[in-house]
């Protein structure tokens, strides 16, 4: 194996087959020492993070592939905290989709003059570019499509495709009596006919979930999702 890339949660080695190989690390996003899906620097470790984040990973993939939708997941190695994964290429050099049910984080941080904390919102979908440099910024279809990032139709089946995912992560949490509140999305194109395809990870560390006004942690959800 080589190694591909080394991120922020996990590194990425291609194997001698072709797939990819994803370690995922104890290390989740945040600031100050607080975890934050939404941030685009490492806040925190957390112990057992890794191997957590890679169980409901396995649990989310395989639910949303048996629902017919497009993933990069094949298998997980939970003891080695490692999953394999078909090849996806980025759009550009990667972007974020963030899915929200509710104005909380940074969306109330920027809009919080037109509407109350943690208020309802209607499966709003928006786009981050990932870049560090210039703290993840946002950006619209329109300039998506002129900077040669994605094209408008794409955009609209990526849009379409977070909703739908969005809706079975917001029932098997709410099954557990949990609301979520928003999370976080990867997607790329695989295969020779460039489908969009979700990629990355489904774990605690990209989603905020709530039991009333009570936030469950990365390493808790896990366990009340899993039942371990």
């Amino acid at each position: 194996m080589r190694i591909i890339y080394e991120g922020k949660t996990k590194d990425v080695h291609e194997k001698d087959d072709g797939t990819y190989l994803l370690k995922f690390k104890d290390d989740v996003t945040g600031t100050d020492g607080v975890f934050d899906p939404g941030a685009n620097t490492v806040g925190l470790s957390i112990a057992g993070a890794g191997k957590a984040g890679l169980r409901l990973t396995k649990f989310f993939f395989e639910k949303i592939n048996s629902a017919g939708i497009p993933t990069h997941y094949l298998s997980a190695d939970i003891e080695n905290s490692t999953m394999t994964v078909k090849p996806a290429e980025m759009f550009g050099e990667g972007v974020e989709v963030i899915l929200r049910y509710r104005a909380v984080g940074s969306f109330y941080r920027r809009y919080g003059r037109y509407c109350r904390e943690g208020e309802k919102l209607h499966s709003y979908v928006e786009v981050t570019l990932k870049d560090d440099e210039r703290n993840d910024p946002l950006i619209t279809d329109d300039a998506l499509e002129m900077l040669g990032i994605m094209t408008k139709e794409e955009y609209r089946v990526l849009k379409e495709l977070t909703r739908k995912i969005g809706v079975i992560v917001q029932e098997a949490l709410a099954e557990k009596n949990l609301e979520l509140y928003d999370i976080k999305f990867e997607f790329g194109r695989i295969g020779k006919d460039k489908h969009i395809a979700l990629i990355d990870e489904i774990s605690g560390g990209n989603m905020r979930a709530y039991r009333g006004h009570e936030h469950i942690k990365p390493l808790e959800l896990e366990q009340i999702m899993l039942g371990e």
